[in-house]
């Protein structure tokens, strides 16, 4: 809040007041089994929502992930069901298929200067096509539940002492992490946080991480699905944060002229882009059919549906990644995909009509991504008046 960065608080406090009135409204809401369900639905929502932040940070967009996501999952489904093949490499094949598909649609942006918007809308077409084709007649395949892909979402860590050790590990990591920072921006003379500044994150993340064990631990414990999510996220987060190929990605963000000034490779770092893009859609993809046991496109929970495109480009906008470009995070998709998942889940409860849902989706995206051009456009003011002389 200091450096102005509103949006995570105004999340958190959107979500809060979310669970507040479907709790009031349900009383089942908060409880340990429906949260941890939400927590386990996330995922392959969040996963395709992480790839398409890293297309938004460099000022793109990526419209297929949702028929990538169907893709990998009907590739899957007939190479396991239909073919006898062994599910770790139908697996692998799947999420290359993924990798492939998003470096086809880099190699048209980036090489032939085809606009992404239109390179990936025709990808949507083209790949959904696919899909339907490699599906058959019955448009649906149905894997087994007791494999490899089906336990991704079923499979739950029991022993207590699971989630505990997750939520000890992740404080830990954070509180070691940031006093590393710390020191290194102090001994190049740069401005740090004070140390309690430190100790309060860490504390305030403390007490949402037990607090979420302890719920998980109430019903069937640490869902494999989640903790998969969440490597994922701390990964992207590190690339993106900590590496120096992550810092070419936020310059270019902020401008193509001057990152190619700068000695960075555009093209190559736009075809990398969409091919992070193309592979976590297929590995999301995996988790939503492993939610359903089936491989389809035809329901609006499916990988491959239009309702998955559109709510992982709104747990990402929401979450606080901005569609101009050069500021998001990983982290959060985290938080965009729980305020999603949220409303899915109180209007189901409740058993609202998923026309209700989609209008209240449409406009909390509205809205987020209003606040992100207010935001931006009182930046720009506030730099303006700096710029300009007493």
């Amino acid at each position: 809040m200091r450096e102005g960065e509103r949006g995570p608080v105004l999340v958190v406090a959107g979500l809060i007041v979310i669970w507040c009135v479907f709790q009031g409204l349900d009383d089942k809401f908060l409880s340990p089994r429906n949260l941890s369900n939400i927590g386990v639905d996330i995922v392959g929502t969040g996963l395709v929502a992480v790839g398409i932040v890293f297309v938004l940070l460099i000022r793109e967009i990526d419209l297929s992930v949702g028929s990538v996501s169907g893709l990998a999952g009907a590739a899957f489904a007939v190479l396991n069901v239909n073919h006898g093949v062994p599910e770790w490499l139908a697996v692998i094949v799947a999420v290359a298929v993924g990798t492939a598909v998003g470096a086809f649609h880099g190699v048209f942006h980036a090489w032939l200067g085809v606009p992404a918007f239109v390179v990936t809308l025709a990808g949507l077409l083209i790949w959904n096509g696919l899909t339907l084709y490699l599906l058959g007649a019955s448009g649906t395949i149905n894997i087994d539940e007791e494999g490899l892909v089906a336990s991704l979402t079923s499979r739950h860590f029991g022993a207590d002492a699971a989630a505990y050790a997750v939520a000890a590990l992740g404080t830990a990591g954070y509180l070691l992490a940031a006093r590393r920072r710390r020191s290194r921006h102090r001994a190049a003379g740069m401005p740090y946080p004070p140390e309690r500044e430190i100790w309060l994150r860490t504390a305030l993340l403390a007490v949402a991480a037990f607090a979420a064990a302890h719920t998980l631990n109430r019903f069937q414990g640490l869902p494999l699905a989640l903790l998969i999510f969440l490597v994922v996220l701390v990964v992207s987060d590190y690339v993106l944060r900590r590496t120096r190929y992550g810092r070419r990605v936020y310059a270019l963000g902020g401008g193509v002229e001057a990152a190619r000034r700068a000695g960075i490779g555009v093209d190559r770092v736009r075809v990398a882009m969409f091919m992070v893009s193309g592979t976590l859609a297929a590995v999301g993809g995996l988790f939503v059919a492993s939610g359903l046991t089936s491989a389809s496109p035809t329901t609006a929970r499916a990988a491959g549906s239009g309702m998955l495109l559109i709510n992982a480009i709104a747990a990402a906008v929401i979450g606080g990644t901005s569609l101009f470009g050069g500021r998001g995070s990983p982290w959060s998709v985290l938080l965009g995909v729980l305020v999603i998942q949220s409303i899915a889940s109180g209007m189901a409860l409740l058993g609202v009509q998923d026309a209700v849902q989609f209008m209240i989706t449409g406009g909390v995206l509205l809205a987020a991504v209003a606040a992100d051009a207010l935001s931006r456009r009182a930046a720009a003011r506030s730099g303006r008046s700096r710029a300009t002389p007493p």
